[in-house]
C-alpha cells in the first residue's frame, strides 16, 4: 500500500511537471511547436467517433460469392462542399504540408485563401473542398494533428458569412470585337494562315471596324451604362474604364458571383479574378435569454406586489 500510494503522488508530480513544461513552452518565444504545445495542454478526450458506414454481417459463402458475382455497391453518402478554417502558426512550409495531406487522400481544393490574422504568430486558412462527411473528418484529424496547426474547425454545419472578391474586365465594344478577339488568338495559337473566319466576322454589320466613330463612341457609352447598372445592382462598382474595357470589382457570394459573370458574359469578359471564398461564423442571438433578464431588471426596479391586480 505504501509503495502505491508513493507511485501515485510521483505520477501527480510528473503530469504537473508536464503541465508546466507546456504552459513555459506556450509563454515563450513563437516556435513551430507552440501549435503542439498548445494541443497538449488543451487535448479534449471526449472526441466523438468517426463517422462510419453500416456493413451488413457476412459468413464465409455470402463474402465468397460477393467476391466473385457481385459488383460492390457504390457508397451513397452524398458528397457536398466542406468549409475548414485553419489557423496554424505564422512560419514557412506550412501550406505545402497541408495541401500535401489532403493530395494524399485525393482531395481537389476548390478555393484556398491565406492570411495573417491580429495575432503576428498566426494565419488563417480557409479552405473549400468537396467530399463525403466521413472522409472530410478523416482528413480533418489529421491535419490537425500536424505540428504547426493549432486547430481546424469545419464550418459546414454552422451558420457562415460567405464572401469572395471579383475583379472581372469586361470589353466596352461589345460581343463582336470580343469574338473576333477570340478568333484571332485562336488562328496565331494554331499557325494558320486561313484567314477567312476572321474576315467573316469583320465584315458583319455591327463589328466597331464598319461602324463611325460616332456610333462607336456612342456604343461604348450605352455599353458602359449597361455594365453600370448590373454592377451597382449586385453591390459593386466600377474601378477603371479605358478605350476598350472597364475593370469591376465586387464583394458577394460564391454563388452571386457566378450570377454575375453569367449575366456580364455577353458584353463579353476578358480576364477574370477571384479571391476565393472567406467565411465567418454568425454568432447566435438569444432573444429568450435577453427577454428573461430584462424583466429581471424591471422587477428589481418596480415592486410588482405594490401594482394593482391585472
Amino acid at each position: 500500500m505504501i509503495r502505491s500510494s508513493g507511485n501515485t503522488i510521483t505520477n501527480k508530480l510528473l503530469s504537473s511537471s508536464i503541465q508546466l513544461f507546456v504552459a513555459k513552452r506556450l509563454k515563450s518565444s513563437s516556435s513551430s511547436t507552440s501549435a503542439l504545445a498548445y494541443k497538449q495542454l488543451h487535448k479534449n478526450k471526449n472526441i466523438p467517433p468517426l463517422p462510419t458506414l453500416e456493413t451488413p454481417s457476412w459468413n464465409a459463402s455470402s463474402a465468397v460469392s460477393s467476391i466473385l458475382y457481385e459488383t460492390p455497391a457504390p457508397s451513397k453518402t452524398v458528397r457536398k462542399q466542406h468549409v475548414l478554417n485553419c489557423l496554424v502558426q505564422n512560419e514557412p512550409g506550412v501550406l505545402s504540408r497541408i495541401s500535401g495531406t489532403l493530395a494524399a487522400r485525393g482531395f481537389n481544393i476548390d478555393s484556398l485563401i491565406v492570411c495573417n490574422t491580429e495575432v503576428s504568430d498566426l494565419s488563417r486558412m480557409t479552405l473549400t473542398l468537396k467530399g463525403q462527411d466521413g472522409v472530410i473528418e478523416q482528413a480533418r484529424r489529421q491535419i490537425e494533428d500536424l505540428v504547426p496547426v493549432y486547430a481546424v474547425l469545419d464550418y459546414t454545419q454552422s451558420d457562415i458569412i460567405k464572401r469572395e472578391l471579383l475583379l472581372a474586365r469586361v470589353s466596352l465594344l461589345g460581343a463582336e470585337y470580343f469574338e473576333d478577339l477570340i478568333h484571332h488568338h485562336n488562328e496565331r495559337a494554331a499557325n494558320s494562315n486561313d484567314n477567312t473566319v476572321t474576315d467573316n466576322i469583320r465584315n458583319q454589320l455591327y463589328h466597331p471596324s464598319n461602324l463611325p466613330l460616332s456610333e462607336v463612341l456612342r456604343l461604348k457609352h450605352e455599353h458602359l451604362n449597361g455594365i453600370t447598372n448590373l454592377v451597382k445592382n449586385f453591390g459593386g462598382k466600377v474601378v477603371d474604364i479605358s478605350e476598350t474595357n472597364c475593370i469591376v470589382e465586387l464583394s458577394a457570394k460564391p454563388s452571386r458571383i457566378s450570377a454575375f459573370l453569367k449575366l456580364v458574359e455577353p458584353f463579353g469578359v476578358l480576364e477574370v479574378a477571384r479571391s476565393g471564398m472567406m467565411a465567418v461564423p454568425r454568432t447566435p442571438v438569444n432573444a429568450d435569454g435577453n427577454e428573461e433578464e430584462l424583466e429581471k431588471e424591471i422587477s428589481e426596479i418596480v415592486d410588482t406586489t405594490q401594482l394593482p391586480p391585472g
